[in-house]
């Protein structure tokens, strides 16, 4: 009852200080960290969200139905939604019941208690959502129009969570198990572009029509999001590495779709490339989704935005859209494969960014996949660790080093295990269902999965690269007219690597404080693929 009576005076100042809907910097605003008490008490099973976009005066209104399943018997439940979103009334389970809201949470109240178990919580509210800055990074909705003067309507949000527009429990940890439902009502003329399967388009009185879109799939909250644009879709079928179809739709301005069939042959070619290296399509049972928006892309589940324009370059004669091809990697990692904490968003950034390695080896052979690593290499800054803690924001996980230091890590771990069992590894992790869908992993999951495949204990090489900033020392020493010393006083296990004298490449194990001699007539050379983030020192 204590909690009640400090729920219930905070009620009393909201009412004396109401809020206010002038404010709209969302700048302050992440996703993620520690998790409240009472949401944590809470099971998402499923969302309903119905809504009336009002184009014109950038103003959306409807409700949210959120199912959930409380673990134990508490007065109070807790749900994110951005401030200026005002809720006019709350039901649970049919019955009208207090709430307040303070900042960017709901608070809803019952004096008796909501019991442990099954609870529908419908939430009615209205406002005008934040306005994204420079999407998709900093996130809100982008109110524009096309060449034409068309409406042109996107939502980003992964930064600052779905509660940038509707009521939710906004942590990775929880995902909707039974699915999400998405009524959204717009000006006849206009198609909208969500995930999952369209159910229907259905007419409206004052020339609207409604499209209600559906997944049974779990999905992050930050990609149950929609766009709306006057849309041309243009669709085929798709043959799954596992011989199932699967529509593939890409829903492209009007105006541009011309441009549609070349787009959806690179995505074809690019489904193919990540098909063999990690598996099935994840979402068979309902499409690849393409959506054109006025931004950089995004990895909306089932409809991967794309923002970029026709004009692709060619890498060793092919066109190629490194944003095109990175969002869609991420129905494998990210969406398939999310992480329980973004503390651990390496895993879906740095794994992602990879397999874009895949097709430059696909079409371009080693010389092509050494030369993105190097890339990758290059962009590393490493001034913090990718592994900071737990219970982190997205704000304090997100730097580039998630994307390229994460990247180059796993060609490191590539270079520890050797390539059969790291590919097949990778396979793995991408489709044993402990890792997936209903599932989140950890980095903690990603090393012991690795380490028991390849037979060795990779915690403390994981933990160097992962949970530090520190780089592989390595001296060398000439201690004679052709020999060398080589040491490390700091190599986590014992690593592989390459020394290049006047005879060639030699593969030697190095180890820490195991100095060794090599004989060369030339000064040697170390790492000369680039395996390892390390620093070399060399006295002659």
């Amino acid at each position: 009852m204590k909690q009640l009576q400090i729920l219930t005076t905070l009620f009393i100042m909201l009412i004396i200080c109401p809020l206010t809907a002038q404010n709209r910097d969302i700048s302050y605003m992440t996703s993620g960290g520690e998790i409240h008490p009472l949401q944590a008490n809470m099971d998402i099973r499923h969302y309903t969200i119905d809504l009336d976009v009002d184009i014109t005066n950038e103003f959306i209104a409807g409700f949210a139905e959120i199912d959930i399943l409380l673990n134990k018997p508490t007065d109070s439940l807790l749900f994110d939604l951005v401030h200026f979103l005002k809720v006019e009334s709350i039901s649970v389970n049919g019955k009208t019941t207090e709430f307040f809201q303070k900042k960017d949470y709901i608070y809803i109240i019952n004096k008796t208690g909501f019991s442990a178990g099954q609870q529908t919580v419908k939430i009615d509210y209205g406002g005008k959502p934040p306005v994204a800055i420079k999407p998709p990074w900093d996130g809100g909705f982008t109110w524009t129009t096309d060449k034409s003067g068309n409406p042109w309507v996107a939502i980003n949000c992964q930064g600052e969570g779905g509660k940038v527009y509707f009521p939710c429990k906004d942590h990775p940890s929880d995902e909707p198990n039974e699915g999400v439902d998405l009524y959204v009502t717009v000006p006849n003329g206009l198609k909208v572009a969500s995930f999952g399967m369209l159910q229907s388009e259905t007419p409206m009185p004052n020339n609207k029509t409604q499209f209600h879109w559906k997944t049974n799939y779990t999905i992050s909250n930050y990609c149950v999001v929609f766009n709306i644009a006057d849309y041309h879709v243009e669709k085929r079928m798709y043959t799954t590495i596992d011989n199932n179809e699967v529509p593939m739709e890409f829903y492209i301005l009007a105006e541009d779709k011309e441009h549609a069939n070349k787009v959806l042959d690179i995505r074809e070619r690019d489904t193919r490339v990540l098909e063999k290296y990690l598996g099935e399509y994840p979402w068979v049972n309902e499409k690849i989704g393409i959506a054109h928006v006025p931004n950089p892309g995004m990895e909306h589940q089932t409809m991967v935005t794309f923002g970029d324009p026709f004009d692709f370059k060619l890498i060793y004669g092919q066109p190629y859209s490194a944003n095109l091809y990175h969002e869609f990697g991420h129905e494998w990692f990210a969406n398939k494969v999310t992480n329980s904490d973004w503390t651990h968003m390496w895993i879906q950034e740095g794994i992602d960014t990879y397999i874009e390695s895949f097709l430059f080896k696909e079409i371009g052979g080693e010389k092509a996949y050494d030369s993105i690593i190097g890339t990758f290499k290059k962009r590393i800054k490493n001034q913090q660790p990718l592994v900071l803690g737990n219970h982190e924001t997205e704000a304090a996980i997100y730097t580039s080093d998630i994307y390229f230091k994460g990247a180059f890590f796993m060609h490191s771990l590539k270079t520890v295990i050797g390539d059969d069992v790291f590919f097949k590894t990778l396979k793995e992790l991408a489709n044993n269902p402990i890792y997936t869908y209903d599932n989140t992993v950890t980095t903690d999951d990603v090393e012991q999965l690795f380490s028991e495949r390849s037979g060795k204990d990779l915690k403390p090489f994981f933990d160097f690269y992962l949970r530090t900033i520190n780089k592989l020392n390595v001296d060398v020493t000439k201690t004679g007219d052709s020999n060398y010393t080589i040491s490390t006083n700091n190599a986590p296990i014992p690593m592989r690597i390459e020394i290049t004298t006047n005879t060639g490449i030699q593969t030697v194990l190095l180890e820490k404080n195991k100095p060794f001699v090599i004989s060369s007539e030339t000064s040697p050379i170390l790492d000369a693929g680039d395996n390892f983030l390390s620093n070399m020192t060399y006295n002659e």
